[in-house]
């Protein structure tokens, strides 16, 4: 997501708006509410066909591993310390207070590339700057379910995005056994087709609660907001947008064809190029998974797309205009993400009446996007859950 500007308007953004004039399209939160009632991730169309059964997802955290894929190696000098630490029942941002109070740094000097859940096991990278001879003592951490299981020197801060990926190690608990030739059936087409990059439920929070402060924050009525929890705001409209895209190309059946106006991703870039004819050779790379199609991630400027892609894109952001306008107010520029992301090293097997899955995606993709091509599946509750967790909410 670039990156907003004008920070002033994040402590109050009614006020620098009301020197002039608001366009028609912002003028009701209550009329944006409207136009696009809440569409979470469940109800959106599936690629693969209808899910073989039903699914119930983390009943203990280790039902779900996850082991991040820094995509680089530590510098081994500098004056940071790069921290490879397995964590249960604990989420990102806990950790990060828990290392920064056991090194005695700033919570905010912690560096993290991804967000993960509480509800799992994580193998996952953490920086702190360092620049002592002797380490911390880390062990009392493991009583708050924190290991850290390496330490390297580095010259930088940790960045947010800086992974190549995530590898996924998931049980599903299955009340009826899979159809096993289905099943196989199954895997084999998301290996070759891939599933469709759908923003995950996380990003929207309980109920799509996201998008309304998200409304708020457009009317000027979201009081004073801090940049983080602005910008977690932005990028759900954004997300709420490119999925809505996303899901008109699925129900078409074009979601992982190229089109004329197409604007198409080399697979592992975040570069693209615009299609201006389809051959053979095009379509034989999407095939491939080499290039895929791309969905727009709104913000100012032009879309770089063309003919019936543009008019789609136009015609799904259109619904709603003060999203649109307000994303863009904030400094966010137009921006592509693959509509297709490819489940690398997918496998599956059936152990007492259990799916186990095992894969790995690139950064920002969502394992359960995965699973819901596979199965209808749904997080256990607290009362079905058999650990408990360290860190709160």
């Amino acid at each position: 997501m670039s990156r907003p500007r004008q920070p002033s308007r994040w402590g109050s953004p009614g006020a620098e708006r009301e020197s002039r004039p608001r366009p028609s399209c912002c003028s009701s939160v209550t009329e944006a509410r409207e136009t696009t009632a809440w569409a979470g991730v469940e109800q959106r169309p599936r690629a693969a066909g209808a899910p073989l059964g039903q699914g119930l997802l983390r009943v203990c955290c280790d039902d779900f591993h996850v082991e991040e894929q820094l995509g680089f190696e530590p510098d081994e000098e500098g004056e940071h310390l790069l921290l490879w630490v397995r964590k249960r029942g604990a989420n990102t941002e806990w950790a990060a207070r828990r290392l920064a109070h056991c090194a005695g740094v700033a919570v905010s000097s912690v560096g993290y590339a991804g967000l993960k859940d509480r509800h799992a096991v994580t193998l996952q990278w953490f920086s702190l700057p360092w620049r002592g001879h002797t380490r911390p003592d880390w062990t009392p951490l493991a009583q708050e379910g924190i290991w850290v299981l390496a330490c390297h020197r580095h010259r930088r801060k940790l960045k947010r995005g800086a992974l190549a990926g995530n590898r996924f190690r998931i049980r599903v608990r299955t009340p009826r056994p899979l159809p096993l030739p289905d099943l196989v059936a199954r895997l084999a087409q998301l290996r070759r087709s891939g599933v469709p990059n759908y923003f995950g439920a996380q990003r929207f929070g309980h109920g799509g609660a996201n998008l309304s402060r998200a409304d708020e924050l457009f009317a000027g009525t979201a009081g004073r907001v801090s940049r983080h929890r602005a910008g977690l705001w932005l990028s759900a409209v954004r997300a709420q947008l490119f999925n809505d895209i996303l899901a008109e190309r699925v129900q078409r059946g074009d979601w992982d064809q190229p089109l004329i106006g197409d604007c198409l991703q080399l697979a592992g870039t975040h570069s693209f190029f615009p299609v201006t004819t389809v051959d053979e050779r095009l379509q034989a790379r999407c095939q491939q998974l080499d290039l895929h199609p791309t969905g727009a991630l709104w913000g100012r400027g032009e879309l770089p797309t063309d003919a019936e892609v543009r008019a789609l894109e136009e015609r799904m952001a259109a619904r709603v205009p003060s999203w649109c306008t307000g994303l863009a107010s904030f400094g966010l520029s137009q921006e592509r993400r693959a509509l297709r992301v490819p489940v690398a090293g997918l496998t599956g097997e059936l152990v007492e009446g259990d799916l186990l899955l095992d894969f790995s995606l690139p950064a920002g993709a969502y394992a359960t996007m995965v699973l819901r091509e596979i199965l209808d599946c749904s997080e256990a509750t607290d009362a079905q859950r058999t650990d408990p967790l360290r860190s709160p909410g």
